[in-house]
Formats: structure tokens, C-alpha cells, sequence
């Protein structure tokens, strides 16, 4: 995205104006263009792959799920949580007494 302008030009005529409005339709066109085809290359369908490459995504797959298990139950433990890492605790507010 460009950056914000300060400056607004002063036009002296309709065919100035004409002529600044088919400027930034070009442009928004040309933007669109690049806008689409970024959009479309996110969406590329896959290839069908072979059975060694899905195991070795489904491989993969489950070590991250096991990862962010055991680094949660590293959060619980330490800091009681994810509301415990922020500040909050996850007990009730009551104080200890003495």
C-alpha cells in the first residue's frame, strides 16, 4: 500500500481532473492485477502425493501436536496456565491467610 499523501495537487480544469481520475484507474487496475494473481497462488491446489509423503506429513503433524502438548503442560505447571503467563492467575482470588 502506498504511503498516505499530504499534498493534494490543484487542478485547473475538467480535463486535468479527467486525466488524474484515468491515472488512478490504471493504477487501481494494475494493483488489482498484482492483488489477484498473490490471492490466486495462495490457493494452488496441491498435486496428489505419494504414500511416503503422507506419512511423512502425518509424521510431522503429530510431532507438532505432541510439541505443543508437553509445552503446554510446561505452562501449566510453571506459570498455572496461559492466564497465569499474562498476570492473571488461574486460582481463585482469595488470599492466603497467615
Amino acid at each position: 500500500m502506498l504511503p498516505a499523501q499530504n499534498h493534494h495537487p490543484k487542478y485547473r480544469t475538467l480535463e486535468e481532473i479527467r486525466q488524474r481520475k484515468d491515472e488512478l484507474l490504471d493504477q487501481m487496475q494494475a494493483e488489482n492485477k498484482q492483488i489477484s494473481a498473490k490471492w490466486n497462488q495462495l490457493f494452488v491446489k496441491q498435486e496428489d502425493s505419494s504414500k511416503g509423503e503422507y506419512i511423512a506429513s502425518l509424521v510431522a503433524n503429530s510431532v507438532t501436536i505432541i510439541d505443543l502438548f508437553l509445552l503446554y503442560r510446561k505452562l501449566k505447571k510453571n506459570y498455572g496456565g496461559l492466564m497465569g503467563l499474562f498476570g492473571k492467575s488461574g486460582k481463585s482470588g482469595k488470599s492466603k491467610k497467615r
